[in-house]
């Protein structure tokens, strides 16, 4: 069982910037990918961007390059996302998620955060 706690969401204005972090413990946390997803009010689940176990593999969701960043230190096992340029429609909350290989989708995760509220006002 892998436990994982996100922190570093909050209320920010249009253009600023935050960064999430995902502290993970438990066996093998380490050698799991891990997630971020995001679900809006009324939308569904979608991804934000993803890491390999090693770190050296990447996957962003459809946004502008520069604006999410994904990072993880393995041996803090935490996995970090630092969001730039923040607009209204980024508002929701955001997951973070643990899974034996890399995906683009949600289906291939196994542990769930339990979500950070992200809010960017106008």
């Amino acid at each position: 069982q892998v436990q994982l706690v996100e922190s570093g969401g909050g209320l920010v204005r249009t253009g600023g910037s935050l960064r999430l972090s995902c502290s993970a413990s438990g066996p093998s946390a380490s050698s799991y990918a891990m997630g971020w997803f995001r679900r809006a009010p009324g939308k569904e689940r979608e991804l934000v961007a993803a890491i390999s176990w090693s770190g050296s593999t990447t996957y962003r969701g459809d946004f502008p390059e520069g604006e999410f960043t994904i990072s993880r230190d393995i041996a803090k096992n935490t996995a970090y996302l630092q969001m730039n340029r923040l607009k209204p429609e980024d508002t929701a909350v955001y997951y973070c998620a643990a899974g034996p290989n890399l995906s683009e989708s949600d289906r291939y995760y196994d542990y769930w955060g339990q979500g950070t509220q992200v809010t960017v006002s106008s």
